[in-house]
């Protein structure tokens, strides 16, 4: 690697197809933690003897301690090597797993489930330093390839534990994924390439750095928004999708639950696409499809809410148009400050699990009052302002 160069990007070697595999599959395991959760809430609403609202509001907390980790400690990545940080937080997370899994008290697993959420950060540690790896023109493709891990993560993982929780109860789900972080830290220590020292910046003003990007960026407080607004739609959905198959007329069981994880798994394909868009410079059409997407989706779903057929539908065409802008948001807002990838990054994820911790919440609400009808128009109400901002926003801002 060369000494010479004075830009991080220009110190670290190419990504090797094996490499982004690897960077993939961490990033997979390790984000997968926030989601094994959710078609498992019926059965931990028996375990603890809680009402459903009560259990909801654990999503909450897991999306608002992943938002903490984004803030707090995602930024660290522009201050100590990636590859240190990633590392210790892998074996942090494998550590809370484990403990999620002994705790028998709803208030103290409520509070593991905040540091599950803020201990599964690492993946937002890896992406940026996958972009600053990648050639400028390849930077939407090899962000794509690491975001598919991500997804199949996100996607996979409610299967994985309906599986698990079906065969030996939903604690074991936390068992086995413990072990598996653990292995991914042992690989990460192994395989990820050492970075440069970096020059000293004190905690507070990395901190407030972050913050400033807002001010510095109007592009990313664009894509923010999309960013908070994807989420919180995306909460919406997933949240209460298990009350809504575990009730009538479907009455399934978690193994059933956990497989529509699935179907979503098309948001993979989205993702691609939307990567190779962004690549050339198509945003916006990008931005506009998948807006209109979300809109469609929550039409679906609430046309076909006892269909099984069309709800599946309905989730593809979600996760498709959720994934796709997510893709299309992280490419934009990675080209901005190419010497402060973890903070920028960290400042556009904190904004989307805002939007999730908010769906949750306001999911939750909507189906203890008006069911899974309140649910869609909710999320419907989410994918139309999207669609309108895309029609809106139509030239590119300044990025400075």
């Amino acid at each position: 690697m060369s000494k010479a160069s004075t830009s991080e990007t220009a110190d670290l070697e190419p990504l090797s197809g094996t490499l982004i595999t690897l960077m993939a599959l961490a990033i997979g395991v390790i984000v997968a933690n926030l989601y094994y959760l959710q078609p498992l809430l019926h059965q931990v609403t028996k375990d603890f003897r809680i009402s459903d609202s009560k259990a909801t509001l654990l999503l909450v907390l897991i999306q608002a301690g992943y938002a903490a980790g984004l803030a707090f400690v995602v930024p660290l990545g522009d201050l100590i090597p990636r590859r240190r940080l990633a590392v210790l937080i892998f074996a942090i997370a494998s550590v809370v797993m484990f403990a999620g899994a002994a705790a028998h008290s709803f208030v103290l697993f409520a509070a593991i489930t905040f540091f599950i959420g803020l201990a599964s950060c690492g993946g937002q540690v890896i992406l940026p330093l996958g972009a600053d790896m990648a050639e400028p023109g390849q930077r939407g493709r090899v962000i794509g390839r690491l975001m598919t891990g991500l997804l199949m993560g996100l996607m996979l993982s409610r299967s994985f534990s309906g599986v698990v929780a079906q065969a030996a109860g939903w604690r074991s789900v936390y068992v086995v994924a413990g072990v598996a972080l653990a292995l991914m830290a042992v690989m990460l220590f192994r395989v990820l390439p050492n970075e440069p020292v970096r020059a000293h910046v004190p905690y507070r003003r990395l901190l407030s750095g972050t913050l400033g990007m807002f001010v510095t960026f109007p592009m990313l407080r664009r894509r923010a928004l999309y960013g908070f607004l994807i989420f919180a739609a995306f909460s919406t959905l997933w949240t209460t999708l298990a009350f809504h198959l575990s009730a009538a007329p479907f009455h399934y069981d978690n193994l059933v639950i956990g497989l529509f994880g699935i179907v979503g798994a098309a948001g993979v394909l989205a993702a691609n696409v939307a990567g190779r868009y962004a690549d050339q410079a198509r945003s916006h059409f990008t931005t506009i499809a998948c807006g209109a997407l979300i809109l469609v989706s929550f039409a679906v779903l609430y046309v076909g809410r006892h269909v099984v057929v069309v709800l599946a539908i309905g989730i593809v065409l979600l996760d498709a148009g959720m994934q796709g802008l997510q893709i299309t948001n992280q490419s934009i807002v990675y080209s901005l400050a190419p010497d402060a990838r973890s903070r920028i990054n960290s400042a556009y994820m904190v904004c989307a699990f805002v939007g999730a911790a908010l769906g949750s919440l306001a999911a939750g609400q909507c189906y203890a009052h008006a069911g899974w009808r309140g649910d869609c128009l909710l999320g419907g109400g989410i994918g139309l302002a999207i669609l309108v901002l895309a029609l809106l926003w139509r030239e590119p801002i300044s990025t400075t």
